[in-house]
């Protein structure tokens, strides 16, 4: 990450660097790679019909604007028509009306490249003719003098030039391409040095003027934040000043952005570099736009966190997350599209390549794309949360995070294991942090000397250690007697807890637990222990045999010290 102190002078180099090589932002490379027909034309084109490259409005002019800068007059008055011209006034003033109208054309600052359409048929949704495009309109004497383009039939193929009727217009409108008067009284080589139509000193001051707003954005974005801050605190009270800060930089660019093309208008650059700076500040522009929702996206988070119960705080870990992490992603998206609908792609071709290209990323993609659906599963179905300690697949262990693509638990044995969310998804899971209270059921097994008054005593006693005390639910039969075995009788306890940490728990359970020993010991109570005893017997060979003697200290028998000798030993 950059820190804050060091942006400024990478919004400075990254402006500077566009300022110097506007060609970036022409979009060859991106009609390259997308493949889209209506994004910006290279000055001529190989594969083009017409090898002027004149076959929407906008590719004309901007070809034609080329042609100009390029000083090849005798090409770019191939972008106007001259029928109304004599043959012989073509050679001559053919050029020096191309010359003029580019002049015109980069002196007013309201033409701009991108306002003219760049499909063949022109413009639909005007009131002129199917084949009448305007090209730009001009103040001569506080009077409106519109030029407009045509489209035309040359060798076969239609084609846009200026229309006879507006060259015929251009010289009375030579007198509006004056220079600004600084150019008079600035140094030759920073008025004739010219790159993209415009002189050195243009450059220069474009340079100066974002390099200054670098260094005078952070003041008036933190006065703009200082204005707003009332208003946020209001809304989000639970906003921190460190989360306010984070939206400094997007204001400090779109603050820049807006005082640069406020002053490409008293600069004047050429028409094509005003073109080239007009994208780049709408690549600004749309990317500081964006960052500045996506912090706005946390603030809101971060509002909805401190508003949740802390009961349901857990649920701040899991779900808000991934939902921002999602909305910032398709936030991001968006402003691509943005950006290169303004840049004159035809994004509905772009979406359209982009499913067939999708389509083949999720079959090579599928486990991920599994997994993906299988978070939102778990998210939306919430068997578990971020901090829920449950069983999975034989497994016990604490929910540490879920993400995209896997959910992360700690085990007993401090290890962390990660499972696909696919498989998470469809595991059998026993949440134990939901539940309402522990269940306290030990089996007691009574030795079977005991005598049913002895066993009536014992229940009533047991049952009165659990209804006594203040965390038991002791249920309508805490104590039941459920078994005549052999060896033993057994009680079985059926009551519960009023928690549900295991923390609590254990304590209350080993309360109970000596209580109910307490108890037996002073009825004298025997709980009964299975005891396992080997007997080996020896005698003649006929008789002789092993076998093994289950005997318990309730049994019905003759004790051990009573029995007779059988000839062996114990």
């Amino acid at each position: 990450m950059i820190s804050n102190s060091r942006r400024a002078p990478v919004y400075a180099s990254l402006l500077c660097a566009l300022l110097l090589f506007p060609g970036l932002l022409q979009g060859q490379g991106l009609n390259a790679l997308l493949g889209n027909s209506k994004g910006p034309a290279p000055a001529a084109a190989a594969s083009s019909s017409d090898p002027f490259g004149r076959e929407t409005p906008r590719n004309a002019i901007r070809n034609f604007l080329e042609s100009c800068h390029s000083r090849k007059y005798d090409r770019a008055s191939q972008y106007l028509d001259l029928r109304k011209l004599g043959k012989s006034r073509r050679l001559t003033e053919g050029p020096r009306m191309a010359e003029e109208l580019c002049t015109l054309l980069d002196r007013n600052q309201r033409f701009e490249l991108e306002r003219l359409d760049n499909t063949a048929e022109g413009k639909r949704d005007d009131a002129l003719a199917t084949d009448i495009d305007l090209l730009q309109t001009f103040d001569l004497n506080d009077q409106p003098v519109p030029l407009y383009l045509q489209r035309e039939k040359d060798e076969g193929a239609d084609v846009w030039v200026v229309s006879a009727d507006s060259v015929l217009r251009v010289p009375e409108l030579s007198q509006l391409a004056q220079g600004p008067a600084i150019e008079k009284k600035l140094p030759a080589p920073l008025v004739n040095i010219r790159f993209i139509g415009t002189p050195l000193w243009i450059w220069i001051a474009l340079v100066l003027l974002a390099m200054l707003l670098s260094a005078l954005s952070r003041v008036l974005s933190r006065l703009a934040l200082w204005a707003l801050r009332p208003v946020a605190g209001r809304f989000f009270k639970s906003a921190s000043l460190s989360r306010l800060e984070t939206f400094t930089e997007p204001v400090r660019l779109l603050i820049s952005v807006l005082v640069f093309r406020f002053c490409m208008g008293l600069i004047a650059p050429s028409a094509l570099l005003r073109d080239y700076l007009i994208k780049m500040l709408a690549l600004l522009a749309v990317f500081g736009a964006a960052a500045f929702i996506m912090r706005f996206v946390d603030l809101a988070s971060d509002h909805v966190t401190s508003r949740l119960d802390t009961r349901q705080r857990a649920l701040s870990y899991s779900v808000l997350p991934l939902f921002v992490r999602v909305v910032k992603i398709c936030i991001f998206c968006f402003a691509v599209l943005v950006v290169l609908s303004q840049w004159g792609y035809n994004t509905g071709t772009i979406l359209a390549g982009l499913g067939v290209g999708g389509l083949a990323v999720a079959l090579a993609a599928q486990k991920t794309i599994e997994n993906l659906f299988g978070g939102v599963a778990v998210i939306s179905d919430r068997p578990v949360l971020v901090g829920d300690f449950c069983q999975f697949g034989g497994q016990v262990g604490t929910v540490e995070d879920i993400g995209l693509r896997s959910t992360r638990i700690r085990t007993l044995d401090r290890t962390l294991v990660t499972i696909p969310n696919a498989v998470f998804s469809t595991m059998t899971l026993e949440n134990y942090s939901r539940r309402d209270r522990m269940w306290f059921h030990p089996t007691l097994s009574l030795r079977r000397g005991t005598s049913p008054a002895e066993i009536r005593q014992f229940m009533e006693a047991v049952t009165n250690v659990l209804t006594s005390h203040p965390m038991v639910d002791p249920t309508a039969v805490p104590l039941r007697f459920t078994k005549i075995s052999k060896e033993s009788f057994d009680l079985e306890v059926f009551a519960y807890v009023k928690t549900s940490s295991s923390d609590e728990f254990l304590p209350v359970q080993t309360e109970l637990l000596l209580r109910i020993v307490e108890a037996a010991s002073a009825l004298n109570i025997v709980f009964a222990v299975p005891v396992i005893e080997n007997v080996i017997t020896t005698g003649s060979e006929e008789s002789e045999r092993n076998f093994r003697v289950l005997l318990t200290d309730n049994a019905e028998t003759t004790p051990a010290e009573e029995q007779p000798a059988l000839g062996g030993k114990r």
